[in-house]
């Protein structure tokens, strides 16, 4: 009787990975990559604004953030998926790439980091002389809505362009990091390009950053109102996120091929990679463990027939 090998998921990401020698790295050292690449990510996407006052063009910012979300990805990507915003990790968690647990712990990572990088440039403020209200200063970063909005955007609209925004940039990350995509070494550039283009729209109308830790991580270093406005720019992102990670969910099930599963062969699903850790699949399956027995019965006896029957034709049987 032939006993299928087990498909496993490799959670191994890189150029070297593939190969069943690699080890997923510890859940510390992905929370560290997580925290430093949040952190990254706040120095650039709110420092690069509140050193260019008073210029009112948002592209700068936007550029400045983007390329920040790919240089991060191109180098913490390979440890911990490069998720670096909460709205990317709730849509994985959706999706099934990773365990909610680890997308709890992954989310707290980003918020310590993105804290950090806030605390870091408010220190600098504090250090100006030509800056005499450091929280003042945060406020022309700090996603708002109604009078806190540059064009005065109600809070539906601020809504909407999150949910939007936050579905899109998910659905982005998830389709280029899927197992199947031919463009996975391209993801960070995607997800970067397309996290630029958003936050120009975003920064027009409300600083809407369509990433909960960079919105908290504004919020607490500026004055009162921010915190009171803070939860759109966590239930609207997390909600899109939502929608995209259930998306790719349905993808994921329609695409599953017809071999032995994680739970036939007792793997848990949630040790399947997130993020940029998709892209590191090996699932090793034997012949056997796909073809139906009989099928492999009947092939094995053919052979034998036609020895038979070439014995008969030459005399050697009567």
């Amino acid at each position: 009787m032939t006993t299928p090998v087990p498909v496993h998921h490799d959670s191994a990401s890189g150029p070297a990975a593939g190969n069943g020698a690699d080890v997923r790295p510890g859940l510390v050292s992905r929370l560290s990559a997580e925290a430093f690449g949040s952190l990254f990510i706040v120095v650039a996407g709110l420092g690069v604004p509140l050193f260019s006052i008073p210029q009112s063009s948002p592209l700068p910012s936007a550029l400045a953030a983007g390329l920040a979300v790919t240089a991060a990805m191109l180098a913490f990507g390979y440890v911990s998926g490069g998720h670096f915003n909460p709205a990317v990790t709730v849509g994985h968690a959706v999706a099934g790439r990773i365990r909610p647990g680890d997308a709890a712990a992954y989310v707290a990572a980003q918020l310590v980091g993105a804290l950090l990088g806030a605390l870091a440039l408010f220190g600098i403020l504090r250090t100006l002389p030509g800056i005499p209200d450091s929280r003042t200063a945060f406020d022309t970063v700090t996603a708002g809505f109604g009078e806190h909005s540059i064009i005065q955007a109600p809070l539906a609209a601020v809504l909407l362009l999150e949910v939007l925004g936050a579905a899109i940039l998910v659905a982005v990350f998830l389709g280029t990091t899927a197992r199947n995509n031919l463009n996975k070494p391209a993801a960070a550039v995607a997800v970067g390009l397309a996290f630029a283009v958003l936050l120009q729209l975003g920064l027009a109308v409300g600083n809407a950053p369509f990433n909960p830790a960079r919105a908290t991580a504004s919020a607490v270093f500026s004055s009162s109102w921010s915190l009171e406005q803070l939860w759109p720019f966590w239930v609207a992102p997390l909600v899109g996120a939502g929608i995209a990670g259930l998306v790719f969910r349905g993808f994921a099930t329609a695409d599953a091929p017809a071999v032995p599963t994680a739970d036939s062969a007792g793997v848990d699903e949630g040790d399947d990679a997130e993020g940029l850790e998709d892209t590191a699949t090996s699932d090793a399956v034997t012949p056997d463990a796909v073809t139906p027995r009989a099928t492999r019965t009947a092939a094995a006896e053919v052979p034998a027939r036609r020895d038979e029957a070439q014995e008969f034709f030459d005399g050697k049987r009567s």
